[in-house]
């Protein structure tokens, strides 16, 4: 399973946020460091399409895709040479697939650290750019010395991808944010660098910055260009509803005019984030929604459901979900001929239901 690192600076907010999303009771404190272990949970994807094909289907059982989740401890200016929980925080870091960064926009004076997002998201890319300078440092003539002795075109490449990068990393660009060619950062990929992952960006707001939040998100957007997306939430209230049964939680959240909260939104930015997607399967005994690697094709989606469904793959009958609730079930999609066959080449579409023919 792909994993997300929630990272922030210290009293950010990024602990409250892991336990929003997958339900947690990771300790939160008013203080600096008070996560120094790393926790992982799983994030459920809420589905209204999975909803639906359960209800059509009269489904016994509803299993949902989720994401892995990492909150990593705190940073502090100075990570990248070791302060604070500096050592743990980038390892951490080069742990997982993609990045949440949780920066504050509310004040309180009980809670120690920085409420400017900007400045907050500045001084941890910052760091990351440090770290990754310290690493690529004489890694390029190791490459090209090796390239001669190897007679290997291929280092002397890599070599050149590590130029690139150091020339946008020393003028304080994250790779992600940088001008690097896909080419060159599929050369870096064996470097493990920390500013080389997928961003999203949660700006921790207060329940009185309810309706501030677009000018708050604002700046922080268009600092990531588009090369991430932000999103504003009130992460204390958020992580609040987690904690109550869905009748209650929906009681609040449509009092507060929040309809369903914004955690299943971070959910599913953070799932695409990832570059990962669903496709469906549905019965009177389950409705499930598998993962996937956006562009797979055909067999090696059976595969994620048994591999013997790929190693036996004859075909798949496929429609889309909305087409099948449309028509009122499988048979009856079936009887108007709507369900599409397709073949080995078949790449899967997001929102697809599946149905595997194989030989066993």
């Amino acid at each position: 399973m792909q994993r997300l690192g929630l990272v922030g600076l210290a009293n950010a907010g990024k602990s409250s946020l892991f336990n929003a999303l997958t339900g947690a009771h990771v300790p939160v404190a008013a203080h600096p460091f008070s996560t120094v272990e790393t926790a992982v949970g799983v994030a459920p994807l809420p589905d209204q399409r999975l909803d639906a094909l359960a209800e059509l289907s009269h489904s016994v059982k509803v299993v949902r895709a989720g994401v892995e989740c990492v909150d990593i401890a705190g940073l502090v200016a100075g990570a990248s040479t070791g302060e604070g929980m500096g050592n743990r925080f980038l390892a951490g870091i080069r742990e997982v697939d993609a990045l949440v960064v949780v920066v504050r926009a509310f004040h309180d004076d009980s809670v120690s650290g920085p409420d400017d997002p900007l400045d907050s998201l500045e001084t941890l890319e910052l760091e990351l750019v440090l770290a990754d300078v310290a690493s690529l440092e004489n890694q390029s003539e190791k490459r090209r010395k090796q390239s001669r002795i190897k007679r290997d075109p291929n280092l002397a490449a890599e070599a050149d991808a590590i130029d690139a990068a150091m020339v946008e990393l020393q003028a304080g660009v994250p790779l992600f944010r940088s001008k690097l060619g896909q080419e060159a950062r599929d050369r870096l990929h064996n470097s493990f660098l920390l500013t080389d992952k997928p961003v999203l960006a949660v700006v921790n707001i207060g329940e009185d910055q309810l309706e501030e939040v677009d000018d708050l998100v604002r700046p922080v957007a268009e600092h990531l260009g588009g090369t991430g997306e932000a999103i504003g939430v009130c992460v204390q209230l958020e992580a609040e509803a987690a904690q109550l049964d869905a009748g209650e939680r929906a009681e609040l959240m449509e009092g507060l005019g929040l309809g369903q909260g914004v955690v299943p939104r971070v959910a599913r930015a953070a799932f695409d984030l990832l570059g990962l997607r669903t496709f469906l399967t549905t019965g009177d005994k389950e409705s499930r929604a598998w993962i996937f690697r956006s562009g797979a094709l055909a067999p090696e989606c059976a595969g994620v459901i048994h591999s013997d469904l790929q190693r036996g793959f004859i075909r798949a009958e496929v429609i889309h979900w909305d087409e099948l609730i449309e028509l009122g079930g499988w048979n009856e999609a079936k009887s108007a001929g709507r369900l599409r066959v397709e073949g080995k080449d078949y790449p899967v579409k997001d929102g697809d239901v599946l149905e595997i023919r194989f030989n066993v």
